[in-house]
């Protein structure tokens, strides 16, 4: 089976106004709500690609509710930990002539609760795999991935994070299966310009010095590098198409790339569907459908690249 960890979800309220104006009323011209969280966009898109997950994590309140509703509601099980102290979080984005997000707090998650989390992981076993996905609330120690991570180390567990700097940094010495920074997070780990493919390739290789077993690359409109176990790198393009929200791209990339492995356990074949995974959410207004993306199956082509690690 595979879980999702998603510890601080949200509800996204979406709103389009034509004009934001501070200190008066606005009206929307657009709405949309959707469940948030990196965990659970990644559930959502497995879901779709046909493999079934179960979502882990915190809610707490009414708004917390909605959110196992709905992903009920499309078919994905869950398995979150009620907490007692406040609401899930709401995130509001408001989208004019810029987008403005307004991001709320959550809830506070004590110890006996975060416990709970740690029971639920530690029935973990090798047959599974665990996506560690997005933020640490600032309520629970920013290490918490890597307490995780040390609990089941034994367990032969494929795990896969995607998570920025140090909370990445801090899990490569117990060699997660898949790692998932895009370049300018990798930029930002080793304060470094990325100017090129073999930059891209020299710094993603460093990760994999320091314990990744696969790392793999979103680079945005340059399409995707993955490093495999074996030092295999294999480049994908992207498709054509507009770009209408980023938001969810590199959670549907970790989707895709996750389900494709499953399905042929071949690394070219999983970056294959995680890059048409990760464009078909990003050329869409929701997460992407399974008609969408194995339109864009054909148009990703995976090229090897040869002797570039030498």
């Amino acid at each position: 089976m595979i879980y999702t960890v998603t510890l601080n979800p949200s509800i996204d309220y979406v709103i389009k106004l034509d004009t934001l104006m501070t200190g008066s009323v606005n009206r929307v011209s657009e709405e949309h709500v959707y469940p948030g969280g990196k965990g659970i966009n990644v559930s959502n898109v497995l879901n779709e690609l046909g493999h079934k997950s179960i979502a882990l994590g915190f809610i707490s309140g009414f708004t917390g509710q909605y959110i196992v509703d709905t992903l009920k509601e499309k078919g994905l099980e869950s398995d979150f930990i009620k907490v007692k102290d406040g609401f899930t979080r709401i995130n509001v984005k408001m989208k004019s002539e810029e987008e403005t997000e307004v991001n709320g707090k959550g809830p506070k998650i004590s110890e006996t609760e975060l416990r709970l989390l740690f029971d639920k992981i530690d029935n973990l076993n090798s047959d599974d795999i665990l996506v560690l996905a997005g933020s640490i609330p600032s309520a629970l120690d920013e290490r918490l991935y890597e307490s995780i991570m040390a609990k089941i180390k034994d367990k032969n567990i494929k795990v896969i994070v995607d998570a920025t700097k140090n909370l990445l940094l801090n899990v490569l010495k117990y060699e997660p299966f898949l790692i998932k920074p895009n370049n300018h997070e990798l930029e930002e780990m080793f304060n470094v310009k990325l100017t090129s493919n073999e930059d891209t390739v020299k710094y993603a290789y460093k990760l994999r010095e320091m314990g990744a077993k696969n790392v793999l690359v979103s680079m945005g409109k340059d399409g995707a590098l993955l490093i495999t176990e074996s030092n295999e790198v294999f480049l994908s393009n992207v498709p054509k198409g507009i770009v209408k929200n980023s938001v969810g791209a590199g959670d549907s990339m970790v989707a895709g790339f996750t389900a494709g492995y499953l399905n042929t356990n071949n690394y070219e074949d999983a970056l294959k569907l995680g890059a048409a995974s990760g464009s078909a959410t990003a050329f869409s207004n929701d997460l992407a459908t399974k008609d969408y993306i194995d339109s864009l199956l054909n148009e990703i082509k995976v090229e090897k690249l040869e002797n570039i690690l030498s």
